[in-house]
């Protein structure tokens, strides 16, 4: 069951990667129509029909036809700009135990008095301040 939620979440965002939405596929029959109608009143195949309406043609096309101007805005993929917000949720069903943590009450001293071996102590030069 997660192997699918994963494969359709993916699905989804390769799809908003492209900028498709779902109201871009509910809209593929108006898109199907106009191309036909555009093949059955112009002659024109899908490749000029796709640039009529998507491509380098469709400034022209638009000023030429005003009449279609309610069609042309039923297409998909018409709209300018996308704004897309990815929640992710993260089901962990592997349950790990917590183990506890042991501490020792061994210690090692690491810390002990050594002689000063100077000379300049022996000697007397470097003597602690004494009260007067």
């Amino acid at each position: 069951m997660s192997k699918i939620v994963s494969i359709s979440l993916s699905f989804v965002i390769l799809l908003h990667s492209f900028g498709i939405s779902l109201y871009d596929v509910s809209q593929i029959d108006e898109f199907i129509e106009h191309a036909q109608f555009h093949s059955e009143q112009y002659g024109d195949n899908v490749f000029v029909f796709i640039s009529k309406h998507y491509g380098e043609l469709k400034a022209a096309h638009d000023k030429e036809h005003q009449e279609e101007k309610e069609n042309h805005e039923q297409l998909p993929f018409q709209h300018k700009s996308h704004i897309c917000s990815i929640t992710a949720f993260v089901l962990n069903s592997q349950k790990e135990d917590i183990k506890s943590i042991e501490i020792s009450e061994y210690r090692s001293h690491n810390f002990f008095y050594q002689a000063p071996s100077s000379s300049l102590h022996s000697e007397g030069i470097l003597q602690p301040p004494r009260h007067s």
